[in-house]
């Protein structure tokens, strides 16, 4: 598992070792992620690793005795009994029911990754069980997010005796309730910040209701849908349904429980983390059509990880929610036809790459406007505007978020018959609960609608009450803000010399993962290095090469979105000077090529 176990102390250092960086180009503190390099160094020797790999694992948490495990993660150790989550018998017996009496079972789902994922794992599964389905995906400009009545009743209209909803519904109070009224029957499958008043449904099964007492609250939405599709397994097979229908194997669907836990960012610690190892080994057998039509499109010919799940596949799954067809992303999914897998991922290609366009433009005019003055830099930055397309502004206040390092939320506007009204979507930073706010605005009358979680929410507000939100807004999390350092951090985890950078490296490396939010994947330090040269590639990335000393060594690397910040301004115009330079190592597997290739995250100017 172990390649070149010589990889030691003599090629990775410890951070303690090197000058702190406290404001890089980046305008962070960079700081050493391993606290402890006695447990690090316990760890390697206990179980013989590479004492780089005890050093990781000690500064992501773990103690000697869970590394095992860690490193092995799987599903018999880890999958939880379904009944555990509150509701879940509940949403079972209605769907076994309705199962064996053929009723038309609709999936409701969101029109993001997770909401993609969610809504093909439920109809592969229910196809595969003889069940009849109908899936809607409602669309972001025309229904907006989350269950909205006219579909719902037209879903009861097309013959569905029971309607599920995934990744959406918790906070549906007014749809769902009118829905109940008219004599249909709603399972809400989610994982999103719950209230203590729950919608009216037969079921809602959400980790994160207030009186669930799972332990599983870090799921995704494709989480628990893997978990209810378990349960409802379970009792099919109880109640003798496969006597005269094929059992499936659930496991072969766990590429896109892998996909949608990656792209919805969710921490991939505990089961997601063990969802997603197993389900990058389904992927890496190329059954999901979909997804070998997806990778085929973005030209990924090496094995994927959770950095291909995250950055390449997902941002494209998203295209058609935002800009396209809110459908397309699950009839990828859920098709078994190459042909038209290759033809619905060429579709999102165009669509994503239309998205980076009208991305960017509304990118450009919302900084304009915060810069201007309007949008404020206390607590928060809001940036709004008419014209804009709903279907970027999460991603936009991703970008201000990280701009500002602030909790950062963006409008659109759009003419209603009372006035405009504004769609908003919201990232937050780490200690700031933006979900918790936006209820709470919404709770106070300020907003149409509006929920989410800690990182972040969606909203509909009145034009005529932007003001109040604004102000109920800076306030709360003002508060929320007081005594908190808001300077960002980058971890390190150790210091590589350029010779250091090899395959070898990172093979050792990847048997610590997958990883994604809540671990980290190690990132290093390269001291003291110069850039040979460097250019523009695509809108605004700068690549360059990089060089240490006197050695022949070279090291290719990319930082991107950089050019128009502190950071590339550095690497393009360094004039030999010595820099510090962070960031993470990937394969450089280009035309056949089995190199190495450093994923710049900051850097800073090394003094004499």
């Amino acid at each position: 598992m172990w390649p070149n176990m010589a990889l030691a102390a003599e090629q990775v250092a410890a951070v303690s070792a090197f000058l702190g960086v406290e404001c890089s180009l980046g305008g962070r503190r960079w700081r050493q992620r391993a606290g402890d390099d006695r447990l690090g160094l316990a760890i390697a020797q206990r179980l013989s690793l590479p004492e780089v790999v005890g050093r990781i694992l000690a500064a992501r948490g773990l103690e000697p005795d869970a590394v095992e495990r860690h490193l092995a993660p799987t599903l018999r150790d880890s999958l939880p009994d379904p009944s555990r989550l509150k509701d879940m018998d509940r949403a079972v017996e209605r769907l076994a029911r309705a199962v064996e009496r053929d009723e038309l079972i609709a999936i409701f789902g969101d029109y993001d990754v997770d909401g993609a994922t969610s809504s093909a794992l439920l109809g592969r599964f229910l196809a595969a069980v003889g069940a009849r389905t109908r899936v809607h995906i409602p669309d972001r400009r025309t229904e907006g997010y989350g269950p909205n009545l006219p579909a719902l009743l037209a879903l009861k209209a097309a013959g569905a005796g029971v309607v599920v909803t995934v990744d959406c519904g918790t906070t549906a109070h007014g749809p769902l309730g009118e829905a109940a009224t008219a004599g249909l029957d709603v399972v809400v499958i989610d994982h999103h910040a719950a209230e203590p008043e729950l919608p009216a449904a037969v079921a809602v099964v959400n980790p994160n209701r207030l009186d669930c007492e799972s332990g599983e609250r870090h799921l995704a939405a494709v989480g628990v849908t893997f978990l209810l599709i378990v349960a409802l397994n379970r009792a099919l097979k109880q109640s003798g349904w496969y006597g005269s229908h094929p059992a499936p194997d659930l496991l072969q669907w766990l590429d896109l429980v892998a996909l949608g836990t990656v792209c919805d960012v969710v921490p991939l610690v505990g089961l997601n983390r063990v969802l997603v190892a197993q389900g990058l080994k389904v992927m890496a057998g190329r059954r999901n059509a979909g997804l070998v039509a997806l990778a085929d499109a973005a030209n990924v010919a090496e094995r994927l990880d959770a950095y291909h799940l995250g950055y390449v596949l997902g941002p494209r799954v998203n295209a058609g929610g935002r800009v396209g067809r809110a459908d397309l992303g699950c009839r990828l999914l859920s098709t078994e036809d190459a042909v038209e897998a290759r033809r619905l991922a060429a579709e999102l290609e165009q669509f994503n790459a239309e998205r980076k366009e009208i991305e960017a433009e509304v990118q450009a005019a919302a900084i304009a406007q915060i810069e201007g003055g309007e949008g404020g830099a206390g607590a928060w930055v809001l940036a709004h505007g008419t014209d804009w397309h709903p279907g970027v502004i999460g991603i936009v206040a991703g970008r201000l978020k990280e701009r500002y390092n602030r909790p950062a939320c963006v409008v659109a506007w759009e003419d209603g018959p009372d006035g405009r009204i504004g769609k908003g979507s919201g990232r937050s930073v780490a200690g700031i609960d933006l979900g918790a706010a936006v209820i709470a605005a919404r709770q106070a009358g300020l907003l149409v609608g509006g929920g989410g979680h800690r990182m972040a929410a969606g909203f509909t507000v009145a034009e005529a009450r932007l003001a109040e939100f604004q102000a109920f807004m800076a306030a709360r999390l003002g508060g929320e803000q007081a005594g908190l350092d808001l300077t960002p951090e980058l971890g390190i985890d150790g210091l590589l010399s350029l010779p250091a950078a090899t395959p070898a490296l990172i093979d050792l490396l990847a048997g610590l993962g997958p990883y994604g939010a809540g671990n980290a994947e190690p990132r290093f330090v390269l001291p003291r290095v110069r850039v040979l040269r460097a250019d523009v590639v695509g809108q605004n990335h700068v690549r360059c090469v990089l060089a240490a000393g006197t050695g022949p060594e070279r090291l290719k690397a990319i930082a991107f979105r950089a050019l128009e910040t502190e950071l590339g301004a550095a690497l393009m115009k360094s004039d030999g000077a010595l820099l510090h330079i962070a960031g993470h190592l990937r394969l450089d597997s280009w035309q056949g090529r089995n190199g190495v290739q450093l994923m710049i995250d900051d850097a800073a100017f090394a003094h004499a």
